[in-house]
């Protein structure tokens, strides 16, 4: 479907952020800012840590850092997940170390030993042992000696922490996107694939990378030759998601299962689907892949591209569930305003389908305004106890791990960072109906940085 300008007028008109904006350079590239943002922001706010099954056993933990701070996240009983901050009461050494080079620290353990002087910790946190103790003439107690704790909470399958104790509840911060995707049952979804890397761009910048579809036509062209990929970004209060509008009659395709458009919808299925695994590995399945593939052979040449949709859709479900994969089953209206992508203020993005989701998170790297960490994680349903294992991957810029379409975003993220301290440059411009995620995003920032909020782009005289 073709959007038309006074479409897209009357669809943004009532929409929050909708009129053009500007941002500020800063929040990209001042130190100063970046500095800021570990009170201001980063011991603010609820971050996504992990998932809830890499940690399934008593004692399993692992480390999650964010500028200063590093947290553990242990769990302590079958049912119970804590999170503390790696520090020992005595001098501040950290009790877990990072192995350079890696992308956390994790294992199992019975207790946590500082390795400078010996004092340990058992999984609540509390002080077991101090060299000495009676030194002290009581003047260590439970409030003082013990590890303190971090607020942790779980939803869609992942483990979430909030550095500030006095925080909202995890739900009430999540929405709408929680009760948006809820439905979806992610956290049945187990990784497929995960990879990071450091890069030469802030992390707003990567993340900017993402969250609209206004690139797609020009970063990724070769994805126009299986249909039209432009969509809709919408406010959600502190989030935002983005998403495609579908022909009428076709409400499934407004989600990230998607055919292909051309004269024969099978054969443009099949060509998407085979594109998509070889050269994102995302977004798709085997199954979906193998069914699209046979679409010409099961489908008459003449079938309407709406029937195609439901007959390689139907049958997939059915064919994962001869296998024990259980697709859920969401309503078309939820489908369509959930959206392809979640962006998770401030820094995780959701993009969610009914049996597979691509996930990524950026964090900064210290306090360095021109780095940051990139994660991204494919998931995907499997029948139980068939999950892989995976691990976290570092996987450098140009290595061909990451195939040939997520490259063609990192060249514009260290390309846009240099862009953004020329002279010549006076700031962002995100389209207004397509890129209003990114005004969002500033918008929230503003709130808590209390500077950088956009403002309205001036029209010329």
């Amino acid at each position: 479907m073709t959007e038309t300008a006074d479409s897209i007028t009357e669809t943004t008109a009532a929409q929050p952020l909708s009129t053009p904006m500007t941002i500020g350079v800063d929040a990209y590239v001042s130190a100063e800012y970046a500095r800021a943002e570990g009170d201001k922001l980063w011991a603010k706010v609820w971050q996504q840590v992990c998932r809830v099954e890499e940690l399934p056993r008593v004692g399993d933990f692992l480390t999650y850092d964010i500028l200063d701070d590093s947290i553990i996240v242990v769990r302590t009983a079958p049912d119970t997940l804590r999170a503390y901050h790696n520090v020992c009461a005595h001098r501040g050494r950290r009790l877990v170390d990072t192995p350079p080079g890696a992308h956390d620290a994790h294992g199992q353990r019975k207790q946590f030993v500082c390795g400078f002087h010996g004092w340990r910790y058992d999984l609540e946190g509390r002080n077991t042992f101090v060299p000495e103790r009676g030194d002290w003439t009581c003047g260590l107690t439970e409030r003082n000696d013990g590890l303190p704790p971090v607020r942790i909470d779980t939803w869609g399958g992942w483990v979430w922490i909030n550095l500030d104790s006095s925080c909202e509840p995890l739900r009430d911060y999540l929405e709408p996107a929680a009760s948006l995707l809820d439905p979806f049952h992610l956290e049945n979804m187990r990784y497929r694939w995960r990879r990071w890397l450091t890069f030469d761009c802030n992390w707003k910048v990567a993340f900017e990378a993402f969250m609209e579809t206004y690139h797609v036509p020009y970063t990724h062209p070769e994805f126009m030759n299986f249909g039209n990929f432009l969509g809709w970004g919408r406010a959600q209060g502190r989030h935002s998601n983005i998403g495609y509008d579908a022909p009428k009659g076709m409400e499934e395709n407004q989600g990230k299962l998607r055919i292909g458009a051309g004269p024969d919808a099978r054969i443009s299925t099949a060509q998407l689907q085979n594109f998509t695994w070889e050269n994102a590995n995302t977004n798709t399945t085997e199954t979906m892949v193998e069914v699209a593939n046979r679409l010409a052979d099961e489908l008459p040449a003449d079938t309407p591209p709406d029937q195609v949709m439901r007959y390689w859709l139907d049958t997939c479900r059915r064919e994962d569930a001869e296998r024990g994969v259980v697709w859920p089953t969401v309503d078309p209206d939820i489908v369509a305003k959930s959206g392809t992508a979640w962006q998770i203020f401030p820094n995780f993005q959701i993009g969610h389908a009914l049996n597979n989701m691509l996930c990524y998170r950026f964090r900064p790297y210290g306090y360095d305004p021109d780095k940051c960490i990139f994660e991204a994680a494919v998931f995907e349903l499997f029948p139980p106890g068939a999950e892989p294992e995976t691990e976290w991957i570092y996987t450098p810029v140009g290595d061909p791990g990451w195939r040939t379409v997520l490259p063609q975003d990192f060249d514009n993220m260290a390309a846009v960072q240099q862009g953004m301290k020329s002279h010549g440059f006076s700031g962002p411009k995100p389209n207004p109906y397509r890129e209003r995620t990114i005004v969002n995003l500033h918008h929230n920032l503003a709130k808590y940085m209390g500077t950088g909020a956009p403002t309205d782009l001036e029209r010329p005289e």
